[in-house]
């Protein structure tokens, strides 16, 4: 059985040999510098909001219920209660690929294709499909202070939110079907239900390795 002090020695040798071989070893959560975007086809301009003392990226592949958007919330309210670290000093990034993709889309896409049958995710009371999205908005009667725990509340507090675009096409493809248009214009439609300030990225992947270059440690979330 591997001993932890065998898996360090390993380390070390294996951060030897990338020295020898003239390539860098970084620990997790050390930003590592890039070139600039050769086009404006992506935004790419949330890697320059990531200046927090701690990050981190919360990779959600998974519905989960919006598991990944709680965990973020409250990872950044821990660093609050244990080291005095205010919220705008924590950046946390939610990356939404996979089957989480619906997460990122208005109520009005939710109610409309019935995703909360189809995912099979279930109200706040746990007794009927949800017809909403569960961290789209607040549900009313909520606690203004719940806020950062829905997606815009936390977009508006300073967190990051991006979406994998090869999952979003599953989104385009309900639209091109129901509405009967074309590709350009259903990705159009599918873009005007997403919820305001998530950012699209060529992947769901791309965007988790681009986070961590930017410094953040990673975490599945979902």
């Amino acid at each position: 059985m591997t001993t932890p002090r065998r898996e360090f020695l390993s380390w070390l040798g294996a951060s030897g040999a990338f020295a020898a071989a003239g390539l860098p070893a970084f620990p997790p959560g050390t930003p590592v510098a890039l070139p600039l975007p050769v086009s404006d086809k992506w935004d790419m301009t949330w890697c320059d909001r990531i200046t927090g003392k701690v990050r981190a990226v919360f990779d959600s592949p998974e519905l989960a219920g919006g598991a990944a958007m709680w965990r973020a919330q409250l990872w950044r309210e821990q660093h609050a209660e244990v080291y005095g670290v205010p919220q705008s000093e924590a950046s946390a990034v939610i990356v939404f690929r996979h089957t989480a993709i619906p997460l990122v889309m208005n109520d009005a896409y939710w109610t409309r294709f019935e995703i909360g049958k189809k995912e099979e995710v279930r109200d706040s009371n746990g007794k009927k499909w949800a017809k909403i999205n569960p961290i789209g908005s607040l549900a009313p009667g909520t606690p203004e202070a719940s806020a950062s725990y829905t997606l815009p509340g936390f977009i508006k507090s300073g967190g990051v939110a991006l979406a994998c675009n090869l999952a979003f096409y599953d989104v385009v493809g309900r639209y091109q079907k129901e509405d009967k248009l074309s590709e350009a214009d259903a990705h159009k439609r599918a873009v005007e239900n997403l919820i305001p300030g998530v950012i699209l990225q060529p992947s769901g992947f791309f965007a988790v390795l681009r986070a961590q270059q930017a410094g953040c440690n990673y975490l599945m979330a979902s």
